[in-house]
């Protein structure tokens, strides 16, 4: 049973479920490949030692049967005999293991000494006259034969010229030889796979450093992830540093949002207390006119909020135009004698939402509507990468200096028309909020002032 969390508990923490260990995983496939290719290299390499002991062992026989038919001569009997004595002494003790036996049709077998009272195998068929190879199990011991038939000269009779030897010694060299193949190829095994497991230790050790430093991130020991990576790690932490800047900056939003909020309804508030308080005659106007101020205010800071919370998706687009259009028509029916006049191309999309594109083009526009002269010019290009839209009118224009001031919250240069002084910090905040820019300049055309604003182009 799970333990009731209470009150001022903090809450447990979760960890993302495992498939299991990365190292584990990589060294258990080096392990299965370093296996099957030993395997099939020692096997390949077990044919062909096996081979090559086996043929020096029938190389050595074929010596002595060769041996045996350039010694072999007719007697008068017709029986076969040898000019010359077989040079190895085990074909005179009985049973040694190595024999040798002459056999023709009609004839008894002419046997060496070595096989006593036993007798080769004669039955095996031949289909040629060439050398002839084979185990045989006649007895005991298993032997090793060669033997071809010859007919020898001024004799009618096809004979059949034997040498055996016991496999004992050709078995023995092959047991040592596999003992030894199978000792080098583990050890060779297990030293790859150390290699292996070193290999993989020590390249996933940036893995582990990388572990321990977004724990000293996510604690607060440290600000951001420092120091070299390799190659293939440098890009993953090059984007973990940008996103600890990315939700450091909201969050130090959030904060300046914050404050800055709060900062905004203090005034207000205090002077509707100072009036009730007091028991003022026109404590409702007063309330009244500070709400109004209020609500102002809030309303600048959740529209800047919302930009905020949209600006994280990659997806984010609009079309200039359509929104363009739209102002034009909503400003049309406000300020009835202006003029407005578009140009530029009609598909060019800005990274940004549609909603705070309005936000911003409906502020530009009707400031332009509302301080102009009775024209308004806009104008929508493409710049380097940017949608740049320039907002001019025919009014007095701004004094340069007076061009940063305006953007503060609540400055308003002609206090004769109803306003907030809120248009342009919305403006410049959700502009921003987007990487975009907002600049005042005068209109060289017009005469008045040309507001430039430059948005991210979206991707293609």
């Amino acid at each position: 049973m799970p333990v009731p969390l209470r009150p001022g508990d903090p809450a447990p923490r979760s960890y993302t479920p495992s498939t299991g260990s990365l190292s584990r995983r990589m060294i258990l496939i080096a392990a299965a490949w370093i296996t099957l290719l030993l395997a099939g290299g020692g096997f390949a390499l077990d044919r062909v030692l096996t081979g090559a002991v086996t043929r020096n062992f029938d190389e050595q026989l074929e010596y002595l049967l060769t041996s045996m038919i350039v010694s072999a001569e007719l007697d008068p009997e017709g029986n076969v005999a040898f000019n010359r004595a077989l040079g190895d002494q085990r074909f005179l003790e009985p049973y040694s293991g190595l024999y040798w036996q002459v056999s023709g049709k009609g004839f008894e077998p002419f046997p060496s000494r070595s096989l006593w009272d036993r007798r080769l195998d004669t039955s095996r068929p031949h289909r040629s006259a060439d050398l002839e190879t084979y185990d045989s199990s006649q007895f005991e011991q298993k032997l090793r034969v060669v033997e071809r038939d010859v007919r020898l000269p001024g004799s009618q009779v096809r004979w059949r010229f034997q040498v055996a030897a016991t496999r004992e010694a050709l078995d023995a060299q092959i047991d040592a030889l596999r003992r030894t193949l199978v000792r080098s190829f583990l050890l060779l095994a297990a030293g790859l796979i150390v290699m292996a497991a070193l290999q993989t230790w020590y390249g996933l050790l940036p893995l582990r450093k990388l572990r321990i430093a977004i724990q000293k991130l996510r604690t607060g020991a440290m600000p951001r992830i420092d120091g070299a990576m390799p190659a293939e790690v440098a890009p993953l932490v090059e984007e973990l540093n940008g996103l600890v800047a990315h939700n450091d900056r909201q969050a130090e939003e959030a904060r300046r949002h914050a404050g800055n909020l709060a900062h905004a309804l203090k005034t207000p508030l205090t002077v509707i207390m100072n009036a009730a308080t007091a028991e003022a005659d026109d404590l409702p106007a007063t309330v009244v006119r500070e709400a109004r101020t209020m609500r102002r205010q809030v309303d600048h800071h959740l529209a800047r909020a919302r930009a905020v919370g949209r600006r994280g998706s990659a997806h984010s687009r609009a079309p200039v135009w359509p929104s363009v259009d739209s102002v034009e028509r909503a400003v049309a029916r406000l300020y009835p004698h202006v003029r407005i006049d578009t140009d530029g191309p009609r598909d060019l999309v800005a990274h940004i939402e549609r909603q705070d594109l309005d936000e911003i083009m409906g502020n530009l526009v009707e400031n332009a509507a509302k301080y102009g002269g009775g024209s308004v010019f806009i104008t929508v290009r493409a710049d380097a990468g940017f949608v740049e839209i320039l907002v001019e009118d025919d009014g007095t224009g701004i004094p340069e200096a007076d061009r940063i001031r305006i953007f503060d919250r609540g400055v308003r240069l002609d206090t004769g028309k109803p306003g907030t002084g809120l248009g342009l910090a919305i403006v410049r905040d959700v502009a921003e909020i987007y990487d975009g820019t907002v600049t005042l300049e005068e209109s060289e055309d017009l005469g008045g002032l040309m507001v430039r604003l430059r948005l991210p182009a979206a991707a293609g």
